[in-house]
C-alpha cells in the first residue's frame, strides 16, 4: 500500500559526518521516513524549499524543462524499497497518454517532484520499518546512521553545503 508523504524538513546527521537527511512525513499521520542523501541533492531540495532562484537552471530544473518540452509531466514519485541501506524510487511520468516509470534515486526524484508540485508516496512498509527503528535502540541497526538527525533550517544547510570542499564529494577517476 502506498502512503502519501511530504518533505517535512532537511537535517544533518551529526553521528555520520554531517550527512544530509531528508525527512518525509506521512500526510495522514505522524510516521516519518528519514532518507540519507548526498550534499548536492540536499542543496537542490533546500534551495527549492527556500524559494531560492538562480539565473540559470540547475540540473533538476533542467530535467523538468526537458520533460515539459517533450510534452511530458511528472505524475508522482514512489519511494519503493530499501536494500542494504540504499533507498529506491520510481519517477512516474506521463507523455501522450502513456505512463512511464523510471528508476531513480529518491533524492533526485524528490527534487524533481518539488519543482513540479507532484505528489510523493512511500511504501507503507518503509514507514512501518522506519517508525520501529526510531523507537528501538540504535544498536539494533548497526549499518544505519542515527535515525534521529538534528533538523536544521534551509539557511543553515545552505551554509553547511557552501563550506564543503570538492574533496568531500569524492575523487573522480575515469
Amino acid at each position: 500500500m502506498l502512503v502519501e508523504v511530504r518533505v517535512q524538513s532537511l537535517g544533518l546527521d551529526r553521528s555520520s559526518d554531517d550527512t544530509p537527511v531528508v525527512i518525509l512525513k506521512e500526510l495522514e499521520g505522524e510516521r516519518i521516513l528519514p532518507i540519507w542523501i548526498g550534499p548536492g541533492e540536499a542543496s537542490a531540495i533546500a534551495m527549492h524549499l527556500a524559494d531560492y532562484k538562480f539565473a540559470r537552471p540547475l540540473t533538476h530544473d533542467l530535467v523538468v524543462s526537458v520533460l515539459k518540452g517533450l510534452g511530458g509531466t511528472v505524475q508522482k514519485v514512489i519511494i519503493t524499497r530499501v536494500v542494504e541501506s540504499t533507498y529506491y524510487a520510481e519517477l512516474i511520468l506521463q507523455r501522450n497518454g502513456q505512463v512511464i516509470s523510471l528508476d531513480a534515486r529518491p533524492s533526485d526524484s524528490i527534487a524533481v517532484a518539488l519543482r513540479c508540485d507532484a505528489r510523493i508516496f512511500a511504501d507503507d512498509e518503509l514507514l512501518q520499518h522506519s517508525s520501529v527503528q526510531i523507537a528501538e535502540d540504535e544498536s539494533t541497526s548497526p549499518k544505519r546512521p542515527d535515525p534521529s538527525p538534528e533538523v536544521i533550517g534551509p539557511e543553515e544547510l545552505r551554509e553547511h553545503l557552501r563550506k564543503l570542499n570538492p574533496e568531500d564529494f569524492g575523487r573522480f577517476t575515469p
